[in-house]
């Protein structure tokens, strides 16, 4: 972390000037869109597969090289891609991030802990971090994620992964709300019911009309009325919760992030500075290239280009979505770019850095 804070103002001058040219440094990998959900806010897994194998990814890490602090491994279902926690360790390998994390619903029980067990002993100087998704409580949660029985299942993994935490002290253990239209009026009695589980982190995100979900026109998106007490109520939480260490850290990126997502969907405009395409991408299952999945607009694919991700980043095409993003063309509460986007926002960082001080 402390060498990324020098980086920092590489950043802010690659933005603004177009040099140094900077690697991002937080990279989503979506590893397929298969999933064995069929969630009332999502439709990518009817989406067709034409998935990089793992020497494929392994190549591409190997190119990127060290310098990304933050990897997400996403999906579909992450833990149906039976090599997922092997393409987890080679960006481990050959990256050495601070954070590997992967969003799971729990269904695969056995595959998740066997493959989060041997992730966390690969990779021992990475917080490993597993976010357990769950929209609603009980039956409730079942129907919005349309699989009978996914809560009994998520339960069995969630109490699995909390006896696997006693002996792995790099795993931080997160529960994860998606808030859609199907739950915001349910929303303080699912976190009430969610409040047993007791997670190191407990964090939400707004359901989203993105491209890659193929959910455009879905109208999932809450209003930002609604969205507002509920954002004030969990920026509190986030701040009352007795946490340590990374959790403490991740709490307070939380608390900021409450209140720039309900700022975004009142104001409708980037309130922060977007780096998304400077200091943070996406990397779809086939090897294309996007600056988040929001737009999920290609510029370039992996295979056609010596899996070389730097090829593509200081690209004409890559060139051209910088410039839409620099003019605010778009604006979102997507949690995954927000974080990059915080750190590099010295205002919100200040607040960060007195919230992790504070006794």
């Amino acid at each position: 972390m402390l060498k990324l804070l020098t980086k920092l103002p590489l950043y802010w001058t690659y933005r603004q000037f177009g040099w140094p040219t900077m690697l991002p440094f937080s990279i989503v990998v979506s590893v397929s869109y298969r999933c064995n959900s069929k969630c009332k806010t999502c439709d990518v897994w009817r989406k067709p597969n034409d998935d990089m194998t793992f020497e494929e990814w392994d190549k591409t890490f190997a190119k990127i090289g060290r310098g990304p602090l933050y990897f997400t491994f996403t999906g579909g279902e992450p833990f149906l891609r039976k090599d997922t926690v092997d393409l987890a360790l080679s960006a481990y390998e050959h990256c050495r991030p601070a954070v590997i994390t992967i969003p799971t619903n729990g269904i695969l029980t056995k595959r998740i802990i066997d493959s989060v067990e041997r992730l966390c002993e690969g990779a021992p100087t990475t917080n490993i971090g597993i976010n357990l998704s769950l929209d609603e409580v009980g039956e409730r949660h079942d129907e919005i994620r349309m699989v009978p029985g996914n809560w009994k299942k998520a339960m069995h993994t969630w109490s699995e992964l909390k006896a696997l935490q006693k002996r792995h002290k790099n795993l931080v253990l997160t529960n994860h709300t998606v808030i859609s239209n199907y739950n915001i009026d349910r929303f303080f009695e699912i976190y009430a019911g969610l409040e047993f589980l007791k997670p190191d982190s407990y964090i939400t995100e707004i359901a989203e009309e993105r491209v890659e979900l193929d959910t455009v026109g879905w109208e999932i998106t809450p209003m930002a009325e609604k969205y507002g007490p509920i954002a004030d109520f969990l920026s509190e939480k986030a701040h009352q919760r007795r946490v340590s260490g990374f959790a403490k850290i991740t709490q307070a990126f939380r608390a900021e992030y409450y209140q720039l997502a309900k700022r975004v969907l009142y104001e409708q405009r980037q309130v922060i500075p977007c780096y998304a395409g400077w200091a943070s991408c996406q990397i779809a299952p086939n090897g294309d290239l996007w600056s988040c999945c929001i737009r999920a607009e290609g510029v370039g694919n992996l295979r056609e280009n010596d899996y070389d991700l730097r090829r593509i980043w200081t690209g004409d095409a890559m060139a051209e979505l910088r410039d839409s993003i620099y003019n605010g063309e778009c604006h979102c509460p997507m949690a995954n770019a927000s974080y990059a986007n915080m750190l590099l926002h010295p205002p919100t960082m200040a607040r960060v850095v007195s919230t992790v001080v504070s006794p």
